[in-house]
């Protein structure tokens, strides 16, 4: 990997710390897509974290950006003040076109439909899934190729997620690809590629369309067949969710799949990246295999793939010495918590023993707090249970391509090579080797 991408974040500090703190624009996508929005971050942290945008940094209008870990966890947990609805993101809704789901719910709706699918990601549940996503993982690992280039994110971190979204909505597993096209579409903007005409807005609508199409059919299925324990069984038996109309069941299905698809798949391939570039720490891990649990917690700090999430004021309410009146849009910023050097020792260091790894904000606190966490931490746990006794060493080429989002900080591509596979006989977990 060249050394431009440090040139380019050197360039982004000393632009951060020059300009005007009224010009830093949070909602710059390039921001997110280059990788340099953290000396920005860092400067509305240490001068003015609780910040409010003016209008023109975003079509949709003003919103205020939370900066510091203790600050994104007041707002997060107070619901009552800082409602989820009418939208999670810094998008409004569109009027022709709204997705109520029940992520950007207040109780108690949102409370009975979370509970309809929450079983599926229960304790027990997890423990019976196991062995398969472990077989999976060990299949796709073992089907790479050996010394020649390859894209991670395609071969390993898609095609595990998407198999685990085809399992949990019990999805025919030669189309399982539509779920990852249909997470893509759903969150891509007009940079992303994805759209071949200048209307994205109604590409998107036509292909989301065809989503809840595909999913009537096999609600349709369900709800005449006896309840089993699949995501679109549960919602179509389910009391709070059986009389859903088209758009809300469009809007809790996009939830599902983006919700299932997102974390796991981009922590996937930071945990490469992060290896890669800190192979001391691959090193740690090598010779102490029973730190991967907190290895994959410091991974989804290090990650957060997703990088902040909406509320809107619904009365007055001071924050941080700053008056947030009602109906303001509020960002509160995952991604910068979770560098917050008042919370977090070193928080900018990739540190795989810290003494307390899940104290990070990826997941969410609160009545939102991620339902798939403990689902998507166990899928990681695995995948490096099945990596370290394989690969000596995976290398990443070049810089990976981001994803051009202000939401969903991922990749869309990652080229890498394994020089070797380990022999079963000589190298197993433990055993020391550097990636780098």
């Amino acid at each position: 990997m060249s050394d431009g991408s440090i040139d380019l974040k050197a360039e982004a500090r000393a632009k951060a710390y020059a300009m005007p703190l009224e010009d830093i624009n949070l909602a710059d996508t390039e921001l997110w897509r280059n990788d340099t929005v953290w000396p920005y971050l860092e400067r509305l942290r240490k001068e003015d974290p609780v910040h409010l945008h003016p209008a023109n940094h975003h079509p949709d209008g003003a919103f205020w950006s939370i900066t510091r870990y203790a600050d994104i966890m007041a707002v997060d947990i107070n619901h009552e003040v800082f409602s989820s609805e009418p939208s999670i993101t810094i998008f409004d809704p569109k009027e022709d076109f709204t997705l109520p789901m029940f992520i950007a719910m207040d109780p108690p709706k949102h409370d009975v439909q979370r509970k309809t699918v929450s079983p599926i990601v229960s304790p027990a549940n997890l423990h019976l899934m196991e062995p398969l996503i472990r077989s999976r993982i060990s299949k796709t690992l073992d089907e790479l190729p050996i010394g020649e280039s390859f894209d991670w994110v395609d071969r390993v971190s898609i095609e595990l997620t998407t198999q685990m979204l085809a399992t949990l909505f019990d999805f025919p597993w030669e189309e399982r690809r539509k779920l990852t096209r249909w997470s893509d579409i759903a969150t891509a903007g007009p940079e992303s590629g994805l759209f071949v005409t200048d209307d994205y807005e109604a590409e998107r609508r036509m292909e989301l369309f065809g989503c809840v199409d595909y999913f009537t059919r096999l609600w349709n299925e369900r709800v005449n067949a006896p309840p089993k324990g699949d995501l679109i069984s549960m919602l179509a038996h389910g009391e709070a969710t059986r009389n859903m109309d088209r758009m809300e069941y469009l809007g809790n299905l996009l939830l599902l799949i983006i919700g299932g698809n997102d974390t796991t798949r981009n922590t996937m391939t930071g945990s490469i990246l992060a290896m890669h570039q800190n192979p001391h720490q691959l090193q740690k891990l090598r010779e102490n295999p029973s730190l991967i649990p907190s290895m994959v917690s410091e991974t989804i700090r290090w990650q957060t793939p997703l990088s902040n999430m909406r509320r809107t004021a619904t009365r007055d309410f001071a924050l941080g010495g700053r008056l947030i009146r009602k109906g303001d849009k509020v960002l509160i910023w995952y991604a910068s918590g979770n560098r917050d050097e008042e919370a977090i020792e070193n928080p900018e260091a990739y540190i795989i023993d810290r003494e307390r790894p899940r104290n990070h904000l990826s997941f969410g606190f609160g009545i939102h707090r991620c339902v798939g966490n403990r689902l998507a931490e166990l899928q990681l746990r695995i995948l490096w249970e099945e990596i370290l006794p394989r690969f000596p060493e995976i290398r990443v080429l070049e810089e990976p391509q981001r994803v051009p989002s202000v939401l969903i900080r991922g990749y869309s591509s990652m080229p890498v090579v394994i020089p070797t596979r380990s022999s079963a006989a000589s190298v197993g977990v433990g055993e020391g080797c550097s990636c780098g």
